[in-house]
């Protein structure tokens, strides 16, 4: 416990500093294209479209599937967020601390900037997705207000299962490896693509086990305005969220704090 409230503290005192450096993040990466960060809507966008057609049309028969558009995008919407935090994340340590290993700098929020980088992003096509969905028949409605919460959920989840990935991956590379591996299956296990609610038994209960399952569905519930007040109606799931995301932090921040003195040597 001593050691998550050392990273907490890390992250409230290093808060200014860690806004500066996502933004020189999202600025670095796109320094070098004409459109910049409109390549973070573009590319998210072409991939919705094919997704829409392979899923929501062509394994059809050419019949569109009624409705899936607008379930796609608020769904996708915060999966194109998920997957490149996951993955940058877990190799945020080892690729930048060269750069901070001479600044007053606490390497606990170096994840903390890569991951708020993506979030920047998230935000662009999230705003998009918002106007699509206006013309498909899903105003603006009072359960946006959950909207806030979520995005607060998937930082935090992601930030604490960064803390674990990003040291781990430091000690051993193969780890990075195992991370990607692991993102190219988990859009067709979590509920981006296809409702996996259809399933009963034992396979739906270990799917809703991810705990990003619970933030697609609830960004899904708050975007469409079908599901209710989903972290109400779901408590019992937001209960279980919250104990997975709090014993995943520890478990980081305890990993972080043993080997971070000593990151320099796994270079």
């Amino acid at each position: 416990m001593k050691s998550a409230i050392t990273v907490i503290k890390e992250q409230i005192n290093s808060f200014y500093l860690i806004l500066r450096l996502s933004m020189y993040e999202v600025r670095s990466e796109n320094r070098n294209n004409y459109l910049g960060i409109l390549w973070e809507v573009i590319n998210p966008m072409i991939q919705l479209s094919i997704y829409w057609f392979v899923f929501g049309f062509g394994l059809r028969g050419g019949h569109p599937r009624p409705g899936y558009v607008p379930w796609l995008f608020a769904g996708a919407s915060i999966w194109f967020f998920i997957s490149p935090a996951v993955l940058q994340g877990s190799r945020s340590i080892y690729s930048r601390i060269r750069m901070v290993a001479k600044m007053n700098f606490p390497m606990s929020a170096i994840p903390s900037y890569v991951i708020m980088s993506k979030f920047y992003q998230h935000m662009l096509l999230l705003a998009i997705v918002i106007i699509i969905l206006q013309f498909q028949g899903y105003p603006v409605s009072i359960y946006y207000l959950e909207l806030p919460y979520y995005m607060i959920c998937v930082f935090i989840f992601t930030l604490s299962l960064s803390l674990i990935t990003s040291t781990l991956a430091t000690i051993v590379r193969d780890v990075q490896n195992i991370v990607q591996a692991i993102m190219r299956m988990m859009i067709y296990i979590l509920p981006v693509l296809w409702n996996p609610s259809t399933l009963k038994g034992s396979i739906a209960f270990i799917l809703k086990l991810n705990p990003y399952y619970y933030i697609i569905e609830g960004y899904r519930s708050a975007l469409l305005g079908n599901m209710g007040w989903y972290l109400v109606e779901h408590l019992h799931y937001t209960l279980y969220f919250w104990g997975a995301t709090i014993i995943l932090f520890i478990i980081g921040s305890v990993l972080h704090m043993k080997f971070r003195n000593s990151f320099v040597d796994f270079l």
